[in-house]
């Protein structure tokens, strides 16, 4: 069985606003990443930094359909590959709803119970944050959470 978690949020925002906040490098450092190292285009791989961690990621942009969807795995590094799906959908001119879906959890991992708490937490905090800079102008959300 494939484990996943989904978190959804309205945003007040039409969807090229959101994609583009996404997938390029000059907006993700404004709500979720410190840097990418490119603008996101299916088949590419992509580095993404935390500076305030000291981490980086590499995603495999699976899909990436303008306004709509973006698809990437990651976590391959440390053998937990999982995928992850945005999906954007319009409302109207000025109102998307942003769906995201990570799947590929290992249910048979003892600590799957935590695993899905944290990345559900995780999307949470990141759409807040997106939320925050698209609607509002803030910026500095982003790396405010505390371990």
């Amino acid at each position: 069985m494939d484990t996943q978690v989904t978190t959804k949020f309205k945003i007040h925002k039409p969807t090229n606003e959101v994609f583009e906040a996404i997938v390029d490098p000059a907006k993700i450092g404004n709500f979720w990443f410190s840097s990418s190292s490119e603008r996101w285009k299916q088949g590419m791989s992509i580095t993404l930094r935390y500076d305030e961690y000291e981490a980086e990621a590499v995603i495999n942009v699976l899909e990436a359909e303008e306004n709509k969807k973006i698809v990437f795995s990651w976590g391959g590094e440390s053998d937990e590959e999982t995928v992850v799906t945005i999906t954007l959908k319009e409302l109207d001119n000025a109102s998307t709803i942003i769906e995201v879906n990570e799947s590929g959890l290992n249910e048979d991992d003892p600590e799957i119970v935590n695993k899905m708490l944290g990345q559900k937490e995780g999307w949470v905090y990141m759409l807040t944050c997106l939320k925050g800079y698209l609607e509002n102008g803030i910026s500095d959300l982003r790396a405010s959470l505390i371990h």
